[in-house]
Formats: structure tokens, C-alpha cells, sequence
């Protein structure tokens, strides 16, 4: 399966759809909507992945990157909606479940701004 990133501007954070695999090869799709995002000005994130199959560390790596980029100078934050277990173990493995706020679907991570 192919992968998409759909991004969605509300009026106080931005919701970025994450769906299929995201690996080295579609990696920079996430990448590039996460960047457009905060080169926009904008630092309030959330990324859902309930419908994302599977996560390679380039896609961990663009997640970490953004979230340096929008907690630089306290602007902002990035927080994961929807995360399926096999994801959630990789996150947990990787050491990363601690530096993410994660909530279980998207409004509660959206009204969590």
C-alpha cells in the first residue's frame, strides 16, 4: 500500500493524516508536510496514525526532527494521535514514547492545544 500525508490547518494547530507505510522510500512526504507546517510559522502539530501500517526509522527521524524544530524557543509541540501497537512498540523500543504526548484519537490531541 501505497503511502499518503494529508495535512489539515485548523485555526490553533495543524493535523497531519498519516496513512500506509511510511519508510525510506515515502519518508519524505512526511518529511515535506511537516516542513511546509513549521516554515509556515505554525508549531502546533498533531500527526495521526491510526491508519498508518508501519513506521522505519526515517519516519521516526522526521517526527523527531519536527519535534526538536517546534519546541525550539517553547513556540509549540507535537503530539501523535491514533497509534497503532505495532507502531507504539517501535516508538517504546526506539525510546521515543517518552518524549511525545500520545493521545488515543484526534480530537482529544487536537483539543489537547
Amino acid at each position: 500500500m501505497a503511502a499518503t500525508v494529508n495535512s489539515k490547518e485548523y485555526k490553533h494547530v495543524d493535523l497531519v493524516e498519516v496513512s500506509g507505510r511510511i519508510d525510506s522510500g515515502t519518508a519524505p512526504l512526511l518529511e515535506q508536510a511537516l516542513k511546509k507546517i513549521t516554515k509556515d510559522g505554525r508549531y502546533r502539530i498533531v500527526v495521526d496514525l491510526s491508519e498508518t501500517e508501519f513506521m522505519s526509522s526515517a519516519g521516526l527521524r522526521a517526527l523527531i526532527a519536527t519535534l526538536k524544530e517546534v519546541r525550539r524557543f517553547n513556540r509549540g509541540d507535537l503530539r501523535i494521535a491514533g497509534m497503532p501497537p505495532k507502531i507504539a512498540k517501535a516508538f517504546e523500543l526506539a525510546g521515543f514514547l517518552e518524549l511525545f504526548k500520545v493521545f488515543d484519537n484526534t480530537v482529544d490531541a487536537v483539543g489537547s492545544f
